[in-house]
């Protein structure tokens, strides 16, 4: 028998491990930003309590403890409904020069032209991403009911988000003449609003090319990159890279996403010059053998590895002018940290970046029963800062 001394002095063992574990996964937490100290950047991120507070930090949901679990969430959620990302747009179609279509998908309403809105925020998604999509929504919904009180704008690129393909032109992840005939069609409608972007993932990686590209020109008063893979070659290894997760989940999941663009667009694409071979895109398992076959035969690279090098945006945060905010997270095993530039960021002052050890691509959940998105928090407090 043992004793009730020993019983007890197992529970207090047993309590002071957990206790102790516990404390370091929350001290583990915590947000670490990069920014030049005496700049813009770091000013901005000193009025953002969710970055800046000493109790600022990202506790992951325990479940989901890794990038590549947080990254698979994530994409299980795509459809996910709740009070936090209901939304119903409101559909503008804006024709490109080539013929292309773009899907401008507006929350709470698109404004009449004579009642100007203060701020409009225009969100630009992923690669197959869409307006649809759960964190775009709740992005959305966060920012329409913030203290700036925003419309939001989200421009699906061509082919995404049931927005047709009109033109054999497709996008990718280093063109912005969409997002800048975008920017100037909103700006032209509304030239009193002030315009503020928020982009993820590959659209991240389009925002940071053009605010690098136009610099003080850039019609934007401050944006925000989330899982931005700045690195597009480092990112495109890691996403090649086998893995139990990725080869069974994520990659499915991806090219599920594409597949449908090109079956419900098969008319254009066989009718392209560029002479698509359209089984081959079918039996891809692989984003990059999706990126060989059409982005890179598109753009005329040679493969999609001379794509991914061309398609960087590290060399761009230099030249960024504009209040400009990065949130990334150190296990995401799409973007991985070591294509984050920081020494970058610790040198121009707009700029500023907030790195976390979890959160996985665009992933960032947090809580327990109910997981939510913890960069909707640093999002909305970032913009109120930029208009303080």
């Amino acid at each position: 028998m043992i004793s009730l001394e020993k019983k007890l002095g197992y529970a207090a063992a047993a309590g002071a491990t957990v206790y102790y574990g516990v404390s370091k996964y929350v001290e583990n937490s915590r947000v670490e930003i990069v920014a030049d100290q005496s700049g813009e950047g770091q000013r901005l991120i000193s009025q953002c309590a969710s970055l800046s507070s000493p109790h600022a930090r990202l506790v992951p949901t325990p479940y989901l403890c890794s990038g590549m679990l947080q990254t698979v969430y994530c994409t299980s959620q795509a459809l996910k409904q709740d009070a936090g990302s209901r939304v119903e747009y409101v559909r503008e179609s804006k024709e490109m020069e080539d013929g292309g279509t773009v899907s401008l998908d507006w929350y709470p309403e698109q404004p009449a032209r004579d009642d100007e809105p203060r701020v409009i925020a225009v969100v630009v998604p992923g690669l197959g991403g869409s307006a649809y999509e759960y964190h775009v929504r709740s992005v959305a919904r966060r920012l329409a009911e913030g203290k700036q009180r925003m419309h939001v704008v989200v421009s699906n690129h061509r082919g995404s988000g049931r927005t047709p393909l009109t033109s054999g032109r497709l996008y990718n992840a280093y063109d912005t003449s969409d997002l800048r005939d975008v920017l100037a069609h909103i700006h032209e409608r509304y030239p009193q609003a002030a315009l503020v972007a928020v982009g993820f993932s590959l659209g991240a990686n389009l925002l940071t090319r053009y605010l690098g590209e136009l610099g003080d020109q850039a019609l934007v008063r401050a944006a925000v990159a989330v899982s931005c893979p700045f690195d597009t070659e480092i990112a495109g290894r890691a996403l090649s890279a086998p893995g139990l997760l990725n080869d069974h989940l994520f990659q499915p999941n991806l090219m599920a996403t594409v597949k449908r663009v090109v079956t419900r667009n098969l008319d254009v694409i066989r009718a392209s010059p560029i002479n698509y071979d359209v089984d081959a895109i079918m039996r891809a398992t692989r984003m990059s053998e999706i990126d060989d076959l059409v982005t890179a035969r598109a753009y005329g690279h040679k493969d999609c590895w001379a794509y991914y090098r061309a398609a960087s945006s590290v060399e761009f945060v230099d030249r960024i002018r504009k209040p400009f905010l990065a949130i990334n997270a150190r296990d995401d095993p799409v973007t991985p940290v070591q294509g984050v530039p920081q020494e970058r960021f610790a040198r121009n002052p707009a700029t500023a970046l907030a790195l976390v050890r979890h959160g996985g691509h665009i992933g960032f959940f947090t809580g327990v029963v109910r997981p939510r998105i913890w960069y909707l928090d640093p999002v909305a407090e970032y913009f109120d800062a930029v208009f303080a």
